[in-house]
């Protein structure tokens, strides 16, 4: 019997094809919004991310997220290495700088100032240079897709220079961070440059990175550094995570995605509805043939929901093809990052079959409900 109505279902070319559409139509905005959404909030952390050697972050007691900076007393360093379970502490310098290219180019980068004894805080990957050639006089490194911002068409190159706040700085590595949020251009620099780049006065460090010692846990010496030093002192996950909870909290990106979404859902349910429904009451002779012959509701029942599951399967399959050479092709230079979950995936699936028994309640009741005396009826 499945093979019947598989052949129902193939052999109405226009309405399959039609059903078709209308499942990859909806499913394909979901997963492409889902991935967009998932990327956009992981980019508001992606400075903690990147610095994945630290476990602790230290700040300002009433800082919200990662964007809020109040600098802090370069006093309060010593006072957080000497908490007990503290492995070691380094500070962190945060600031937007105004940067000007020989050609005069004029942009703001965020500038990130790492520790200079450890140069802890800059992410690992580099795709030219290395961490170890900020020691360099004036060396500075940058992102890639930053510099392709900076010099578009151009071939990467070490030693091009740049004006950061009237200050000389020189092209010594480039990086593969993480896009960030709030920023088109992320540097790297030692400490004591980059506070230079742009003075703050006398309190200058921005964060405080630390690490929690073996046999404890980053939870419990971050507890211990707020309860001793007054500060604010939080696990690398739980301030990721409390940054991306004021995205979602304080603007509409939520709101917006989530519309989207909804719309996606909606319209599916409308287009693959309709149509199916359409397709139903056209071969309701043929429902009502194998009704005649014996063929129980239940039995119909299957048939249907056979024929609602392939073009559920083939429109999913077609939408995760697409969506996935989106993702791989569409996200270079300053839209990197941006990625499809195998769980966003998971949860277009599950919304790819709720959109499909949605479409077919109609259907399913006219087939149930159907005489078989339909068959000798002109």
């Amino acid at each position: 019997m499945g093979v019947i109505a598989l052949r129902m279902l193939f052999g109405d070319r226009a309405k399959y094809l039609g059903l078709i559409f209308g499942v990859a139509f909806s499913t394909l905005l979901i997963a492409q919004q889902g991935g967009l959404f998932v990327g956009l909030m992981l980019r508001t952390a992606a400075v903690i991310a990147d610095a994945q050697e630290v476990d602790i972050w230290v700040m300002d007691p009433q800082a919200r997220y990662l964007d809020t900076v109040r600098a802090m007393r370069p006093t309060e360093l010593p006072r957080v290495r000497g908490v007990d379970g503290v492995a070691w502490a380094v500070p962190l310098y945060k600031a937007t700088v105004p940067l000007k290219t020989l050609d005069g180019r004029i942009e703001n980068t965020m500038m990130l100032g790492v520790d200079d004894a450890t140069l802890i805080g800059a992410t690992s990957r580099f795709v030219m240079g290395t961490l170890e050639d900020l020691r360099k006089p004036d060396g500075i490194a940058i992102d890639r897709a930053g510099y392709q911002r900076l010099w578009p068409g151009e071939p990467l190159r070490l030693g091009r220079e740049l004006e950061l706040n009237d200050s000389r700085a020189v092209i010594v590595a480039i990086t593969d961070a993480s896009a960030a949020f709030t920023a088109n251009i992320i540097m790297y620099a030692p400490f004591s440059r980059a506070t230079a780049y742009s003075p703050q006065g006398r309190n200058s460090v921005s964060f405080i990175l630390a690490r929690a010692a073996a046999g404890h846990t980053p939870d419990a010496v971050a507890a211990a550094i707020s309860a001793q030093t007054g500060l604010q002192a939080l696990s690398a996950a739980n301030f990721r995570w409390k940054t991306i909870k004021f995205f979602l909290q304080n603007t509409g990106i939520p709101i917006s995605f989530g519309v989207v979404i909804v719309l996606g859902v909606v319209v599916g349910v409308a287009i693959v509805g309709l149509t199916f429904n359409i397709f139903v009451a056209e071969n309701l002779r043929q429902y009502g043939a194998l009704k005649a012959m014996g063929l129980s509701n239940l039995s119909l029942v299957g048939l249907v929901m056979l024929q609602a599951t392939v073009v559920g399967a083939v429109g999913y399959g077609i939408v995760l093809g697409i969506a996935a050479m989106f993702f791989r092709f569409a996200t270079q230079g300053e839209l990197r990052g941006f990625y499809l979950p195998w769980w966003i995936a998971a949860g277009v699936a599950g919304l790819t079959l709720l959109i499909m028994l949605l479409a077919t309640v109609g259907s399913l009741r006219r087939v149930v409900v159907l005489d078989p005396a339909i068959v000798f009826r002109s």
